[in-house]
Formats: C-alpha cells, sequence, structure tokens
C-alpha cells in the first residue's frame, strides 16, 4: 500500500485512529486485510471467509467500496481496520432475514480487525461508531449475521448492545441475527 496521505477523515474513534470511506485507491489494501484475516480464522481452525483464500469475495468488496459502503479505519498510514455498511439488504440478507425490515435498516458485514492492533478494543470502537457515529437517511437500526458456532464472537456482539433476533440457516451453516437501533448524536 502506498503511503497514506488522505486529510478528508469522518471521524475519530480513538485518539489515534482516524475513519474514512474507502476509496478505489484503498480497494488493494482492503483485499489484503480480508485476506490476512481469513488466513488466522484457518489458523484458528475456522472456516468462517474462506472463500477468501479460494478468491471468492461474496460481498464483492471493490463493488461495495465504490458503492461508498466501506469504511477504513487508519492508524498512521496503517490499515488497522474496516467494515462495510451496506444501504440495502443483499440477496444474503434477504435470504437470512426474510423480507421483513430492509427499508429501515444498514447491514453491517465485514468487521475485520488487522491483527498487528488486535486487542485494543478496536473491534467495539468500529461497532460503537457504526451505531452511533454515523447516520444514513430513513435507517434507524443496524443489522448484522454471526456464525451461530462461534460462542466467543456471538458474546462480543451481545457485549456490544446488539439484541439476538433469532438463527437462520443456508447452505453455509446456522447464524444468529443480531440488530441494533442507531443512537442519533
Amino acid at each position: 500500500m502506498s503511503i497514506f496521505t488522505r486529510t478528508d477523515h469522518i471521524g475519530v474513534i480513538q485518539p489515534d485512529i482516524k475513519v474514512y470511506q474507502a476509496k478505489p485507491e484503498d480497494t488493494e489494501a482492503v483485499l489484503q486485510l480480508l485476506i490476512q484475516t481469513a488466513e488466522w480464522l484457518k489458523s484458528k481452525g475456522s472456516t468462517q471467509w474462506s472463500g477468501l483464500l479460494k478468491g471468492e469475495d461474496s460481498h464483492q468488496t471493490p463493488e461495495a467500496i465504490k458503492r461508498g459502503e466501506v469504511y477504513i479505519f487508519m492508524q498512521g498510514n496503517s490499515l488497522a481496520g474496516m467494515v462495510m455498511l451496506m444501504q440495502q439488504a443483499s440477496a444474503w440478507d434477504r435470504e437470512l432475514w426474510g423480507e421483513e425490515g430492509h427499508e429501515q435498516s444498514i447491514y453491517l458485514h465485514r468487521l475485520n480487525i488487522n491483527r498487528e492492533v488486535a486487542g485494543k478494543n478496536l473491534g467495539e470502537a468500529i461497532v460503537d461508531w457504526a451505531g452511533s457515529g454515523i447516520h444514513f437517511e430513513g435507517k434507524d437500526r443496524i443489522r448484522l449475521d454471526c456464525i451461530a458456532n462461534n460462542p466467543k464472537l456471538n458474546a462480543f456482539y451481545l457485549s456490544c448492545g446488539y439484541e439476538h433476533k433469532g438463527l437462520s440457516s443456508n447452505e453455509m451453516g446456522e447464524f444468529n441475527l443480531y440488530e441494533k437501533l442507531q443512537t442519533v448524536q
């Protein structure tokens, strides 16, 4: 990744972590972070995000960046984390959530922390920012799904104030559904 020199940040979530809306020139770094995380998950015995290791990107990250749905969190010149906030339900979201409530919902996907800065509550800070640091017109809640067989990750979302809304399954497995109303600043 080239030296990060942008000054157009849209927030600060920790004293040294600034928020930016990803731009096309950030695509390579974002994809590298996703693959690094998929490799780390695999090393922990998880198959979560394993499609990324085969070149499959079910969330079409480059297109999501072009639509303005990817947010990156920079610590100086280093990509510390990212999150995707989709204003329209994807086919995946509709499959898991059914057809209700999409008009007022944002869908959180691919919350991702660079392992080099893990353990500093950055995940919590990103989730908190998604719920109160940014607002989308006509949207009042954030939804996400989480693989059901990862108790630590499910406990994380509950500790962040998300409400468990049910269990859904598809050919990829079972997923817990979580939702949280956004707070307006």
